[in-house]
């Protein structure tokens, strides 16, 4: 199916399954432990085996020698894979280093052996009885020192590394009122529960993976590019994923490694990232500097907006360009926009909950903050007064799908009772706390890739639908099942879903924002095609003919669709040009209440609303909960989540969950989550937008705008742990 101009009126207008609330059809089975994760599937292939992974102990250098003799003779080993004795395999499309093979180490923890044994205990025991020697040579690992001398790196997306629009330093020089500072976000972590994971095992020439992974067709390319394999004679199989944030977008060494392991011993072998290699083998949230420069008049138009970023990666490659959102938030005629990646080694940084925009709003949108105090004015009214109108700022060409940004921040402040907010820092206290309150907007793109289903009738009235889409916990088994409910004309409790096997056709997978809407878009395509199957069988036209209560109906005529046997259909939906005419995005305002201890700076988030623009919601109920969960995440980013980074031995210190603090369910009292009743006609034929990264992009920033407000003290450098405030706080009475 061609989408190839907005979509008009169509049956998801009066949807009955669509749009509800509706408890994920999977949820019975992880709560009562149904559900099976990549390394739970024991059932899938006899006589496995365990592997455990040993990383480097050096961030950079090579390995003289490995002595693996005492642990290939220990008790239960099958097989001892070491680094040295292979060639390096090729890199996929879709790593930044080598995952395994050769002698050189280009990051801490990078895997250099893999012991497979009868059980996890013995392989993990032989493990620690390698003996390996390295050649150690000085990294690079400190962001701070090296930014300085960090080149442009062109974005993602394409565009320069420094970009400008209008007189942007003559603008700034002259503007009456101006914000001129720097922000700093450290390296996170992904901290999924579920650790990276996978089983392997080989029939031939044909290898299987049981693995946990967001982005089943990249991961299939990958690993036959990394072993060499037709493509044709991989399968991938990952129905149920614990938790990824875009550290499973990508395959990692637990595939490689089982893989080998398997092929080695000749059954299958399991192997799971111990979670210290979570941290430093696999990909992570890289740390930003960013300098935020705002030139404005006096009633606070922006006349100047300047966002430059430095930070780091292997090989220089793109990492975390915390400018995306700055072009398309706020209006303001000249514009300068500068990415720096130093080149680093430390492990890889790749996409996290957010890539960019996440760490890009704790810096902007606290300068809109400074800024409206400089300018005298309410921080809604300051960003009000600066909503671009219809053209995105600085590309006349693009216009806005569907926007509606300040009906976010009206409809927030009402319900948030922002009219009550004393803008003066520090003159709200309730006995021992000082209570601020905050604000912020957020803005995520809504990109959609092409994503295909097949739809079979199972002859008796059913539906079954099959893709290789992902569900991370996100809700895809529910807003597919209902997508194809709405559109086959069946109850949701005759739709089964079968996700995460590459041997279903491929859809766009879990990250970027866009497997929402791009994976039911698929759906309805695969299903628009089962319909007219339906009707050539049966002689009536199937794009005019109603589908309800399992039924359809045709003039006169009544049919039963068990009557219409067993078929199946398949099909893509593929989204045109026309799309780059505009700007899609989703939008939130943010709000945040915390309160700050006037004795011991102890920061307590109390209450935190979202107020979301994103489409047509497919399901409400999950949606919310991807909204209050990235609520949270942003909540670690501005108070508690760092890794600490040894910038002499170039490794992630707190490489565990009792070190790398996130936050509880003490932490986060009370969220509240609205949608708006938009619709994007543009994004695809559900006119609905991803939301899952939105909820992250802004409340950070509405924290720590909160805690200005409660204490008067400006901290900039995330996360804001009460040591960079605590001797200044506010004297007591």
């Amino acid at each position: 199916m061609k989408f190839d101009a907005p979509a008009g009126p169509n049956l998801f207008d009066n949807a009955k399954i669509v749009g509800k609330s509706t408890p994920r059809i999977d949820g019975p089975l992880k709560t009562t432990g149904k559900a099976p994760y990549a390394y739970e599937r024991h059932d899938v292939a006899p006589n496995q085996a365990y592997g455990y992974v040993l990383g480097s102990a050096i961030a950079k250098g090579r390995i003289v020698s490995m002595d693996v003799a005492e642990a290939r003779a220990a008790p239960g080993v099958l097989a001892v894979i070491a680094t040295t004795d292979m060639k390096q395999l090729p890199k996929s499309d879709y790593n930044t280093v080598p995952l395994f093979g050769g002698a050189a180490i280009t990051h801490y923890h990078q895997a250099v052996a893999c012991v497979v044994a009868e059980t996890f205990e013995q392989a993990r025991a032989a493990a620690a009885l390698i003996r390996t020697r390295y050649d150690r040579v000085p990294g690079r690992f400190d962001l701070e020192k090296l930014a300085p001398s960090a080149p442009l790196v062109p974005g993602r997306d394409g565009e320069p590394g420094r970009k400008v629009i209008g007189d942007f330093e003559g603008a700034f020089a002259a503007a009456a009122v101006k914000v001129d500072e720097k922000y700093t976000t450290p390296d996170e972590s992904h901290a999924m529960m579920e650790p990276h994971a996978s089983i392997a095992a080989w029939n031939g020439d044909r290898l299987t993976i049981w693995t946990s992974n967001q982005m089943i067709a990249w991961g299939k390319g990958a690993i036959a590019q990394i072993l060499g394999l037709d493509p044709k004679n991989v399968r991938l199989d990952s129905p149920y994923v614990g938790g990824g944030f875009g550290g499973k977008l990508f395959i990692r060494a637990d595939a490689v490694l089982a893989a080998l392991g398997a092929k080695q011993v000749g059954r299958p072998v399991k192997v799971a990232l111990q979670r210290p290699l979570m941290a430093n083998n696999t990909t992570h949230r890289p740390a930003t500097i960013q300098r935020i420069r705002l030139g404005a008049d006096k009633n606070g138009r922006i006349t100047a907006i300047g966002h430059e970023n430095w930070t780091g990666n292997q090989a220089g490659e793109d990492a975390e360009n915390a400018t995306m959102q700055t072009p398309v938030l706020y209006a303001g005629a000249n514009r300068l926009i500068a990415n720096h990646t130093a080149v680093m080694d430390l492990p890889e940084g790749n996409a996290m909950r957010a890539p960019g925009e996440a760490s890009g709003h704790l810096a902007l949108e606290v300068a809109l903050d400074e800024l409206a105090e400089k300018c005298g004015l309410d921080p809604i009214e300051l960003r009000i007064r600066n909503e671009p109108t219809g053209k995105v700022p600085g590309n006349p060409k693009q216009k806005f799908s569907d926007r509606h940004l300040v009906r976010c921040l009206r409809e927030g402040a009402a319900k948030f009772g922002w009219a009550a907010r004393n803008p003066k820092p520090g003159q709200v206290r309730e006995g021992r706390w000082l209570i601020g309150h905050g604000v912020a907007a957020g803005f995520r793109g809504a990109p959609t890739m092409k994503s295909a289903a097949r739809v079979r009738l199972d002859g008796q009235g059913g539906l079954i639908v099959e893709t290789d889409m992902t569900d991370i916990g996100t809700g895809s088994y529910t807003i597919i099942a209902q997508t194809a409910a709405e559109t086959m004309g069946v109850p949701l409790n005759r739709v089964k879903v079968t996700l995460g096997d590459s041997d279903h056709p491929a859809a766009a997978g879990s990250g970027g924002q866009w497997g929402a809407a791009s994976s039911t878009a698929g759906v309805y395509a695969a299903c628009v095609a089962l319909r007219r199957q339906i009707g050539a069988k049966l002689g009536f036209d199937g794009d005019t003919a109603t589908f309800a209560d399992g039924h359809i109906q045709v003039g006169n005529r009544r049919i039963s669709l068990a009557e219409a046997g067993a078929l199946s259909a398949e099909d893509a939906i593929e989204f045109g040009k026309f799309q780059k005419d505009y700007n899609v995005g989703t939008y939130a305002a943010h709000f945040a209440e915390v309160a700050v201890d006037a004795y011991t700076g102890e920061t307590r988030i109390r209450r935190m609303l979202a107020v979301c623009d994103a489409g047509r919601i497919l399901n409400p109920l999950s949606a919310r909960s991807q909204v209050i969960g990235a609520m949270v995440m942003s909540a670690g980013a501005a108070l508690m989540e760092e890794l600490a980074v040894d910038t002499r031995f170039g490794f992630f210190v707190n490489h565990d969950l009792a070190s790398y603090e996130v936050p509880v369910h003490a932490d986060i009292p009370h969220q509240d989550c609205l949608f708006l009743d938009t619709l994007d006609p543009v994004v695809s034929p559900m006119k609905a937008k991803g939301v899952g990264e939105l909820g992250i992009c802004g409340p950070g920033a509405a924290v720590a705008n909160a805690l200005y407000n409660a204490t008067g003290i400006r901290v900039r450098d995330y996360p804001l742990t009460l040591d960079k405030y605590l001797d200044r706080l506010p004297a007591l009475t």
